[in-house]
């Protein structure tokens, strides 16, 4: 709370002023008309991250599924690396609270390379966000079958690509910049969620294999509604669900342009210091947002994808990474474009 007292919300809800770190807006009161736009930048700027992450050697799943039975897999994935890297709003890794920043970016964030299946080997994405609303998203996609990196609108980032489910803007439940959408407050609800789960690396249910098996609590959430202002988006709205405490998001909605629930967005959540127990594992000093797995859910095809982080193919692999900077390969090089067609190669 620091320096919440100074953090302004412009009169379009759209730019932060005078934020330096930590929670925006700590106090949230539900009858502000701002109200929505609040939670969603706090949800922004109070990610499971705050200086970087590293996520290494994860798989995941796709295909048909049944119900109440598994998924039939049509495609097996293994990635090498996701990487984030925040250069505002830092309070851990030197220099705090922000990196020298002549570009303006809130954070930079890469996903590759893909290791399997064989015909997407290589291939790989990379995303910078700035902290101006103004300025859309730069994101590549680099296919090495075709030798060139393209070049993706934010709309794009909408899209599920590699016949998964998944899409960019749903990671973590949503990961598309508050600015991007008309968000709107539908109030608060307690739901039944996992924060605190107990298997790493995740247990997936022996019969309905697309879903974790674990602890589920209670919680207290807010309930909110976006609207994308971008005409191509893939969807018609997103109904998230911003956890009151922890301003996290376990649940995310995403319905179509006909007003039909379309995907589910699950993440698999573990508040604890450290992945497991064991020598050269790492003692954090605070509680990190480790996610055992993620699952997108189609209800409309009946389809699913699944994530593992980390994948059990990598016996004592900790999976996620926090905070550790240059220690864990988090370098400004690493997030060019270079180094991307580079690591495909």
């Amino acid at each position: 709370e620091k320096y919440s007292g100074q953090v302004k919300l412009t009169a379009d809800g759209l730019n932060l002023v005078n934020y330096v770190a930590g929670l925006p807006f700590p106090n949230v009161d539900t009858k502000d008309p701002q109200v929505a736009m609040k939670i969603m930048w706090n949800w922004g700027y109070t990610h499971l991250t705050t200086d970087d992450v590293d996520l290494r050697n994860f798989d995941a799943d796709t295909g048909a599924v049944a119900d109440h039975g598994p998924l039939t897999v049509e495609r097996h994935f293994l990635l090498d690396h996701f990487r984030r890297l925040f250069w505002t709003g830092r309070l851990y890794v030197d220099p705090k609270p922000e990196k020298p920043n002549p570009n303006g970016y809130r954070a930079q964030q890469g996903l590759y390379p893909v290791l399997e299946p064989f015909d997407l080997k290589g291939v790989g994405a990379l995303g910078n966000r700035y902290t101006s609303s103004e300025k859309q998203d730069d994101s590549w996609l680099y296919l090495p079958s075709l030798r060139r990196v393209r070049r993706l609108s934010t709309a794009q980032r909408s899209d599920a690509l590699f016949g998964q489910d998944t899409d960019v803007d749903s990671y973590y439940g949503y990961s598309g910049h508050p600015a991007w959408m008309d968000f709107k407050f539908l109030g608060e609800r307690d739901l039944i969620s996992c924060y605190h789960a107990q298997h790493y690396p995740v247990k997936w249910h022996d019969k309905v294999d697309w879903a974790f098996d674990d602890v589920w609590e209670k919680r207290k959430v807010y309930v909110i509604e976006g609207i994308s202002k971008l005409p191509q988006y893939a969807y018609g709205k997103r109904v998230i669900f911003v956890d009151k405490e922890a301003w996290v998001i376990p649940f995310s909605d995403i319905y179509d342009r006909s007003g039909e629930l379309w995907k589910i967005w699950i993440n698999d959540m573990s508040f604890r210091k450290k992945a497991f127990e064991g020598a050269n594992v790492i003692d954090y000093p605070d509680e990190m947002g480790f996610i055992p797995a993620i699952v997108m859910v189609d209800m409309q095809l009946e389809h699913a994808t699944k994530a593992s982080l980390p994948s059990h193919r990598f016996p004592g692999e900790q999976g996620w990474y926090f905070n550790q900077g240059e220690k864990a390969g988090i370098t400004d090089d690493w997030f060019t474009v270079a180094a991307l067609v580079n690591a495909g190669h």
